[in-house]
């Protein structure tokens, strides 16, 4: 079962008087901090919706290996329009998706896993009878949250049209707290700075240089959804040459063909993966999981120390 995200970014910051997302956490933006709470859990794809500043947001994020949807009304819409456009771009990537607004970067790696061991219509963690983000939706629920046009926006119908909400008690504050004021930002910092730190790995498959890697993986995957290496490369924000060069110097290096084309039309002609470039993605992606996987379970074994 793949599990997915949608952080909405599309905001003004207008309480803050600074751009949030890319305010300093630590030695990463507060938006980065969010992807890589996703990022450690296995969460897969991570679609961030963009509106204010998108350009500077997106030039960002795409590095993290994130993908970019933009609301292009984002001063005239309200949050939960930025939610649908999400949730639509990543309903057929996923069988569940985390949603959670972009600036409550604090939440942990354990506080995902806990909420993806349950399967519900709605699965939320909750502090001290507090409920906060992320909040996990299954797939059934996403395609009505999606079709619903009514007013009140994702609480309501969340509410409207869930059969089970979940409620997930975990020792972890750090799901209620957000960052509206300078007050509050400052919090947050002297919050992240007491973290313990967690392993993070990057799994890479090497020849004489690196073959393979997650850059690769994520732009596979964008082709097999869009169908087009154009689309492809728009939304993981790299240029359609770039990304041709990325797919010719992989097919060289591996020696088999990724990608079957059809040339020509508005969109660059239609893409699609080989046997083979399905066969290559999943296998990298079982390893990968596994490695991590294997990473984790062995951390307590060297680092059962607070320093």
């Amino acid at each position: 079962m793949r599990t997915g995200a949608v952080i909405v970014a599309a905001g003004m910051s207008s309480r803050m008087g600074d751009f949030k997302p890319l305010m300093s956490m630590g030695e990463m933006s507060i938006i980065g901090r969010v992807i890589v709470n996703f990022q450690q859990a296995e969460v897969f794809p991570i679609v961030v919706v963009t509106g204010f500043y998108a350009e500077l947001l997106e030039k960002h994020i795409t590095k993290m290996g994130a993908i970019c949807v933009r609301n292009p009304n984002y001063e005239h819409t309200e949050m939960f329009d930025s939610v649908l456009l999400g949730l639509s771009f990543i309903r057929n990537l996923c069988d569940r998706v985390f949603f959670t607004p972009a600036d409550i970067p604090l939440f942990t790696y354990d506080t995902v896993r806990q909420l993806l061991d349950t399967v519900s219509d709605v699965v939320k963690p909750v502090y001290f009878d507090r409920d906060g983000h992320p909040v996990l939706l299954s797939g059934a629920l996403v395609d009505k949250i999606i079709k619903y046009k009514g007013n009140g926006g994702l609480k309501t119908a969340i509410d409207l049209y869930a059969e089970d909400i979940n409620l997930i008690a975990v020792e972890d504050e750090g799901i209620l707290l957000d960052a509206d004021t300078k007050e509050e930002y400052q919090d947050l910092l002297e919050r992240n700075n007491k973290l313990l730190f967690r392993p993070a790995v990057d799994v890479s498959l090497m020849r004489e240089g690196r073959l393979f890697d997650k850059n690769a993986a994520l732009l596979l995957h964008m082709v097999a959804y869009s169908g087009t290496v154009k689309v492809a490369s728009e939304k993981i924000g790299i240029s359609y040459s770039k990304a041709w060069k990325m797919l010719a110097a992989l097919e060289e290096r591996l020696g088999f063909p990724l990608l079957k084309r059809q040339h020509g039309g508005e969109a660059g002609g239609m893409s699609i993966l080989t046997e083979d470039g399905r066969k290559l993605l999943f296998c990298y992606e079982q390893y990968a999981k596994a490695v991590k996987k294997y990473a984790e379970d062995i951390f307590d074994d060297y680092f059962d120390w607070e320093p």
